[in-house]
């Protein structure tokens, strides 16, 4: 994975994690012991799905560039979907507490979205490859069209 890569990932998992254990703490005071591992199970399934997603999107963005748009919109599409199969499997389960597990999903959902948002705007990404146009050209530029 290139640095930048790295770098967002990192710039979204980080925040997501301290989310995850600020909601681990809140819901082992609040629910107990249970409310504890359904926030820790929930924060992990997110930082896994949405960083697998990012790693799939980043793959794609390289190989397929023309895809990039739609490709985000579908694997942001089937990633929600995907979160919302798995409270619905595990809505009745007594090895976590629900509640917890629903509300710390959501919220680390929201904390990497945004995480994200923020690490795609701070980086520095070039849209023009150096060293492609004129300076390829031993320092002159081709002048097309009309000239007066």
């Amino acid at each position: 994975m290139p640095s930048n890569d790295a770098r967002t990932l990192l710039q979204a998992a980080v925040p997501t994690a301290g989310a995850g254990a600020v909601a681990a703490v809140v819901s082992g005071v609040v629910a107990g012991g249970k409310g504890a591992i359904g926030a820790v199970v929930a924060t992990l399934v997110v930082i896994l799905f949405m960083g697998i997603g990012l790693y799939i999107l980043q793959r794609t963005a390289k190989s397929l560039p023309h895809l990039f748009q739609a490709m985000g919109l579908m694997l942001y599409a089937a990633q929600i979907l995907l979160l919302f199969i798995f409270m619905a499997a595990f809505k009745n389960t007594t090895l976590f507490n629900p509640r917890a597990f629903a509300i710390t999903l959501l919220a680390t959902t929201l904390v990497w979205i945004a995480a994200q948002t923020r690490a795609h705007m701070k980086a520095k990404i070039l849209y023009v490859e150096p060293g492609s146009d004129a300076s390829s050209q031993g320092g002159r530029s081709e002048k097309t069209g009309h000239s007066s």
